[in-house]
């Protein structure tokens, strides 16, 4: 560091009142201190301290330079750090704890866009519930987390977060693809697939209907998002999932994705989060999936 062992003679001067007590802390003969600072006060022409019975204190000159020596020992920090975060990008892992269709279209997509940029970091993605995935995080097991309406922890740093309403996913073939948005009593004229009871979905799909006044039995139940989406794609069944489940499908037009339009579903909150002190690696993977999702959401 350029000057440093100035700067730091400077600052502990100011803090301790004395060159002998700075001596002591910085393990630096006092006469040496002493010598650095009478040869910057001839330079700059100025005295920067007070010579007092009972110690020293800066003068006017010296609040000056104390304040520069501190922003400067500060900033020298920060770059020290963004150093030692950017070796870092040089190996390592990355570990995201998410949900299986989000996994396989926006966390996939985001971790390619990742590993183009940054090859030697590994990108370890892990499919788990809602409540798991806080776990993961809160112990250590995970850097970041995306997931639908996952329970809050104080434990964990907010990043990006959207309401993200089910929707009808079906066919590009399937008859009701034509509309925009479709009333939900339409669908329930053709096969229904609906998420098994132990997904959070099960009860906020199952409500709508019944708040409707539609009595209905699915045809299809599964804890898989991906059997939901090959269902859906293979006839005339409808699943019901957020756009961000089917954002690949729908890129390659397997899959589209409409909104219910009488009676929409109760809050579907998709939230990426991060636990406390995460690296520059887990940071910049984040900022790619806040990209990805950003995109699709335009």
């Amino acid at each position: 560091m350029l000057h440093s062992r100035l700067l730091r003679y400077i600052d502990e001067i100011a803090r301790c009142g004395s060159i002998r007590a700075a001596g002591e802390r910085l393990h630096v003969a006092p006469s040496a201190i002493n010598k650095h600072l009478l040869a910057l006060e001839e330079e700059i022409g100025e005295p920067l301290f007070e010579r007092l019975p009972r110690g020293l204190r800066p003068t006017p000159a010296g609040e000056i330079l104390l304040a520069h020596v501190r922003t400067t020992m500060l900033q020298y920090r920060q770059a020290e750090a963004e150093i030692r975060d950017l070796k870092a990008l040089h190996s390592g892992e990355v570990i995201v704890a998410t949900m299986t269709g989000l996994a396989s279209g926006v966390v996939a997509t985001a971790a390619a866009n990742f590993h183009g940029r940054h090859p030697q970091i590994q990108v370890s993605i892990r499919t788990m519930s809602a409540r798991e995935i806080v776990d993961a995080l809160a112990g250590g097991d995970a850097d970041l987390g995306l997931g639908f309406n996952l329970p809050p922890s104080a434990q964990l740093d907010g990043l990006w977060e959207q309401d993200t309403s089910l929707g009808a996913v079906l066919s590009p073939a399937h008859p009701l693809a034509r509309m925009e948005s479709i009333p939900l009593a339409h669908c329930a004229s053709y096969p229904l697939i609906f998420a098994d009871r132990t997904m959070q979905i099960h009860g906020i799909i199952a409500d709508t209907f019944a708040g409707a006044g539609l009595s209905v039995q699915p045809a299809f139940q599964t804890n898989s998002i991906e059997t939901m989406k090959r269902l859906a794609a293979a006839g005339d069944a409808i699943a019901f999932l957020s756009k961000f489940d089917v954002a690949e499908e729908h890129r390659q037009e397997q899959l589209v994705y409409r909104q219910i339009r009488d009676r929409g579903f109760r809050r579907n909150v998709l939230a990426l989060v991060s636990r406390e002190g995460h690296g520059l690696a887990s940071q910049l993977l984040g900022e790619e999936i806040i990209g990805v999702l950003a995109g699709m959401s335009a």
